[in-house]
């Protein structure tokens, strides 16, 4: 056995490099990418590291080319990703989607940036939440993490390998440019330390035939080559693969697709609360916006408000069974992201009527001052925020 990549020690870390280092400890052997700020510095550190151990890396002449090596890199038996931000990230739907529709292990790091269209290049913002659910075309489940620290971008990296083997799909880290570019403290564990989990593979003899379904409602997976008879299908298809566009067929198995999820969502659910039990103003965020909202909670405490830090680790799925609970005994949320309103419309929707739910947030560009953020908990806790019910009555 050879020497583990994983770099196990204490380091001072770039965001963007503790992805990569992430992807390197979680088995990733192939990285195809193109450069795009912010997230070039993963790119970048996988050129670096990956002819170290044996793998490979791809500059692609584009985001589409890019995922598509991805994809193809998956089947052949690799752990694959790519990195990119907002521009990128829309050239690379498609295939996302037919990710998802071939059961396609990957993982795709978006660093988020100012938008729409080339936007702010240099510049943070959190404004692809709602394209990261719902940008592909179709109904579908996506996994999507979010790290506030560099240490959580390379813990969060192994994670999303891991669950992207075991759902077989792709998992998206929506990281922001101030994350990705922060350097911080960042501890990687030994290599025995490191939880791996492998791909599900055949046991049965290669051939003809559908690979069987258990109870998990993932099949294992077989790479290019091994003589296993299976078709690689973008159209709906059976259990082995081949076109069957029927009816019956396609509800099944677009069912199948959503439920190998979104029946583990409280496995897949992943938030840190602060001062939650006996807050009556509770934060909601996630990213950069966080670590701002961290500190706005406190000085709110600091002033006898009962406020309260809910961070979202795991965006998608949505933790709307714990939003939906802590609503029925709060005069309201705060939810601070920087966009005009993505995540906080989740938290409307699953809110209880009566619960105030007030949006603190900006179109990008600059973070959050966490005197916005208290001036939010302020308005909440004193009645002056709208209702649930009343937002919605306006629209």
């Amino acid at each position: 056995m050879g020497k583990s990549p994983a770099l196990s020690g204490v380091h001072f870390m770039l965001g963007d490099v503790a992805v990569a280092e992430g992807a390197i400890a979680a088995g990733c052997t192939f990285f195809g990418g193109y450069p795009i700020t912010p997230s070039t510095e993963v790119a970048e550190r996988m050129a670096l590291r990956l002819p170290q151990i044996g793998g490979i890396f791809m500059q692609m002449e584009d985001e589409l080319a890019s995922i598509a090596a991805v994809l193809g890199a998956s089947w052949g038996g690799r752990k694959s990703m790519t990195a990119t931000s907002g521009p990128g990230f829309s050239l690379m739907m498609e295939s996302i989607g037919l990710a998802v529709m071939t059961e396609t292990p990957a993982v795709i790091c978006n660093v988020q940036r100012g938008a729409p269209s080339t936007g702010l290049p240099t510049l943070v913002a959190q404004g692809d939440m709602m394209q990261a659910r719902w940008g592909s075309h179709g109904h579908y489940q996506i996994i999507a993490l979010v790290p506030w620290s560099p240490q959580e971008c390379f813990d969060l990296t192994v994670r999303a390998f891991n669950l992207a083997e075991r759902y077989r799909t792709p998992v998206l880290i929506m990281a922001d440019a101030e994350v990705a570019h922060l350097t911080e403290r960042v501890v990687i564990p030994p290599a025995g330390e490191i939880e791996i989990w492998p791909r599900k593979r055949p046991t049965l003899p290669p051939g003809p035939g559908a690979l069987d379904l258990d109870e998990t409602l993932v099949a294992p997976m077989p790479a290019a080559g091994e003589g296993y008879r299976l078709m690689v299908e973008s159209l709906t298809h059976d259990d082995r693969g081949y076109p069957d566009t029927t009816a019956t067929t396609h509800r099944q198995l677009v069912q199948r697709l959503n439920d190998k999820i979104y029946r583990d969502r409280f496995a897949l659910y992943d938030q840190v609360e602060r001062v939650i039990d006996d807050a009556e103003v509770v934060v909601v965020s996630y990213g950069i916006s966080a670590r701002i909202s961290a500190r706005a909670v406190e000085i709110a405490r600091a002033r006898g408000i009962k406020a309260g830090l809910l961070r979202l680790r795991t965006v998608w799925p949505f933790p709307e069974e714990r939003i939906g609970e802590l609503s029925k005994r709060l005069a309201g949320f705060v939810v601070a992201e920087l966009n005009l309103g993505q995540v906080s419309r989740e938290v409307e929707r699953v809110a209880v009527d009566g619960c105030s739910v007030a949006t603190c947030g900006n179109a990008g560009g600059d973070i959050l001052h966490p005197k916005e953020i208290l001036e939010a908990i302020i308005a909440v806790d004193q009645g002056l925020a709208p209702s649930r019910s009343s937002k919605l009555a306006r629209v």
